[in-house]
C-alpha cells in the first residue's frame, strides 16, 4: 500500500510517500480502508520532529482521525463488524489509572495516540483496536466524519467536562471560526449558552456568526473587554474557551471574565506563554482549566450531533495522499476555511 512514512525525525521532508506492507489486523483488531484522514499542520509537523511519540514510535505512518470501511478483522473480533463505516478515535488510554477506572480517560497520565505512537491514517489502510473503531451514521461522509472527530469531542470535553456549562450561561469563544473554536460555537449552543465569539478578523466572525454565535468581536480591531462587558451587562462572561494562548489576545480575554469564570485552554497556538493577572483570579475567584483528549461518552455526543445534522463539520478540501505538504502549504497561508482532509484512495 502507499503511506508517508516517517524513518528519521526532521523536517517535512522527513515525510515520504512510499509503497510498504499492507497491515494485517492482529489479535483484538481491525483493519480499516481509509477513506479520509484530517490534516493538523502543527501537531503533524511537531509528531514528524520528533517532539511527541519518541524514537521507539519509528518507523511511523502519521495521521490521526482516519474515517473508512473495515476490510478485515483480527482474531477475537466479530465478522460482522466487516463493512461497517467507521471512524477511528486516535487516543489510547491505559484503562488502570484512577482516571481511566472513574470515567476519565481525557485525564489519563499514560495515553497514547494512533499516529503518534503507533501507525495512523495517511496510508491506504490501518489497523487498529477493535474498540478504537466508532460506527458513524450512514448520513456521515468519510471525510465530514473525520472532521467530527478531530474537534467535536473536544469541544464537548470542555465545555461538559471542564466548564459544566449551563443554560442561559454567557461564553466567550476565542479563535472561534478556527476548528476547535467553531466546534466550541456549535456545542454551546446546542447546551444552551449564549455565545460570544471572538475571532481576529471580520470574515472569521462572519463565520462563527453563521454557526450560531450570538454576538461576534473582531479582537484585532475592537476593545475585546470593553466590548464583553458591554454585552453582558457589565458582568463578563461566566467562561471562556481560550484555545489559542497568544500573549497578546489572551489577557483581554481574561480580564472579561465575570467573578467566579473559570477558562479552559486546549491549544497554544498563539505562543503558549502568556501573562495572567493573579491579582483578578484570586479576588475573583476564577479558574483556569487545562484540557486535553476527551471521553467516551463525548464521542457518543458528538457523533450522534453530526450525524443528526445539529452539529456542522466543514471540509474545506478533499486532497489524495501526494499533496499533504501542500495541503500543510495551504494552512500555512491561510488559505483554508475550514478542515483540509487527505484521502488514500484518490
Amino acid at each position: 500500500m502507499k503511506a508517508i512514512i516517517v524513518r528519521s525525525y526532521g523536517g517535512p521532508e522527513a515525510l515520504a510517500l512510499e509503497d510498504v506492507a499492507r497491515p494485517r489486523p492482529a489479535k483484538g483488531e481491525v483493519l480499516i480502508k481509509v477513506r479520509a484522514v484530517t490534516v493538523n499542520r502543527t501537531r503533524d509537523l511537531n509528531v514528524c520532529a520528533g517532539q511527541a511519540g519518541g524514537p521507539d514510535a519509528l518507523p511511523l505512518v502519521p495521521g490521526q482521525d482516519p474515517a473508512g470501511e473495515i476490510v478485515d478483522v483480527g482474531e477475537g473480533v466479530g465478522s460482522s463488524r466487516i463493512g461497517q463505516r467507521v471512524i477511528v478515535s486516535s487516543r489510547l488510554t491505559c484503562g488502570e489509572c484512577n482516571a481511566c477506572k472513574a470515567g476519565r480517560g481525557s485525564d489519563c497520565p499514560k495515553s497514547r495516540h494512533i499516529g503518534i505512537h503507533r501507525w495512523g491514517g495517511y496510508a491506504e489502510f490501518v489497523a487498529v483496536p477493535e474498540g478504537q473503531a466508532v460506527p458513524i451514521a450512514a448520513s456521515l461522509s468519510f471525510p465530514e466524519a473525520a472532521v467530527a472527530m478531530r474537534h467535536f469531542p473536544m469541544a464537548y470535553q470542555q465545555l461538559r467536562g471542564k466548564l459544566d456549562i449551563q443554560p442561559g450561561e454567557w461564553l466567550l469563544v476565542m479563535g472561534a471560526s478556527g476548528g476547535l473554536g467553531s466546534a466550541c460555537v456549535q456545542v454551546a449552543k446546542l447546551m444552551g449558552a449564549k455565545v460570544i465569539a471572538g475571532a481576529g478578523g471580520d470574515e472569521r466572525v462572519a463565520v462563527a456568526m453563521a454557526l450560531g454565535a450570538d454576538h461576534g468581536i473582531n479582537y484585532r480591531s475592537e476593545d475585546l473587554t470593553k466590548r464583553v462587558r458591554e454585552i453582558t451587562g457589565g458582568r463578563g462572561v461566566d467562561a471562556i474557551c481560550e484555545n489559542i494562548s497568544d500573549p497578546t489576545t489572551f489577557p483581554a480575554a481574561f480580564a472579561s471574565l465575570a467573578t467566579m469564570g473559570r477558562l479552559v485552554t486546549a491549544g497554544a497556538h498563539g505562543g503558549g506563554t502568556v501573562p495572567v493577572n493573579m491579582k483578578q483570579l484570586y479576588q475573583s475567584r476564577q479558574r483556569i482549566l487545562g484540557s486535553a483528549g476527551h471521553d467516551p461518552i463525548d464521542i457518543v455526543k458528538a457523533m450522534e450531533g453530526a450525524g443528526s445534522g445539529r452539529l456542522k463539520a466543514k471540509v474545506d478540501l478533499v486532497m489524495p495522499l501526494d499533496k499533504l505538504l501542500e495541503a500543510f502549504q495551504l494552512i500555512h497561508d491561510r488559505k483554508v476555511a475550514g478542515k483540509i482532509v487527505i484521502d488514500p484512495h484518490l
